[in-house]
């Protein structure tokens, strides 16, 4: 069993604004790593994997790209790209036990592209140089960085002229009656069934609907992007809006980075 992280007093507030939300994400990941996948295809019904192909079906990867999954967990979204015609592909992620499990998949894993390789790193201060990817990929882990503006400006500042940000995020149905029954599943069926099935007590559970609660909607998350130097954001919302996977492209002839610190 895991210890608790997560309390009821943290998460009835807005969990983004805590200085030891790092951590707290860290140690939660730690503690639901063996049960990661299996709680993501039993309690979004299997679609997770498909939302992941869309994302990947709109980089465009092609056979000079280089593509940098970010909180790439254990690896479902990386590997997916390694089946593309990628030059190069890399997965980052801030929890070892989640990286763990991406390595022990990628072994596991045939494919004809090119192999991935897995390496610690911090979403909002990656070490990798200016203008060095073609693309950027983070799903369903932008809410989880300590500073989501900081991230989307280190996406920018490794991305070359023509690359692509690839964002996936959870978000709420706009139909009043899907949002509603939308939110009963994720804030009281879901919590309860996969923290049974995590065997869980670190509260992870339910921070992950308080975290998309209370995150960016798409039209924030569109504005931070293009504010972070985007020059032009599209925004496609899957399964009646559950899910939207907005893709940021740097301008052509972009030459100046905004500094991310």
């Amino acid at each position: 069993m895991s210890k608790a992280v997560w309390n009821g007093e943290e998460l009835r507030s807005d969990p983004h604004g805590r200085e030891d939300k790092p951590r707290k994400v860290r140690e939660m990941f730690s503690a639901i790593a063996p049960a990661y996948d299996l709680n993501n295809r039993l309690h979004s019904f299997g679609l997770d994997q498909a939302w992941r192909r869309r994302a990947v079906a709109m980089a465009s990867v092609g056979p000079t790209d280089d593509v940098v999954d970010v909180a790439c967990g254990t690896g479902d979204l990386t590997e997916l790209f390694a089946h593309t015609p990628a030059r190069s592909v890399l997965g980052l992620d801030f929890t070892p036990e989640m990286l763990d499990l991406a390595r022990q998949k990628s072994a596991r894993s045939g494919r004809r592209g090119a192999s991935p390789s897995y390496a610690h790193g911090d979403a909002t201060a990656l070490d990798l140089p200016d203008a060095s990817v073609s693309v950027v990929s983070i799903a369903f882990g932008l809410r989880n960085v300590g500073d989501p503006t900081k991230a989307l400006a280190e996406f920018r500042r490794i991305l070359r002229p023509g690359g692509r940000l690839v964002v996936l995020e959870f978000d709420q149905p706009s139909n009043p009656v899907l949002r509603a029954l939308n939110r009963v599943y994720t804030h009281h069926v879901m919590p309860w069934t996969a923290s049974l099935v995590a065997g869980d007590r670190s509260g992870a559970y339910r921070y992950l609907p308080r975290s998309v609660e209370t995150f960016l909607d798409r039209d924030r998350l569109r504005d931070a992007m293009r504010s972070a130097g985007f020059a032009s954001v599209e925004q496609r919302a899957l399964t009646f809006g559950t899910c939207v996977l907005s893709v940021g492209r740097v301008g052509p002839d972009a030459h100046g980075l905004r500094d991310s610190r």
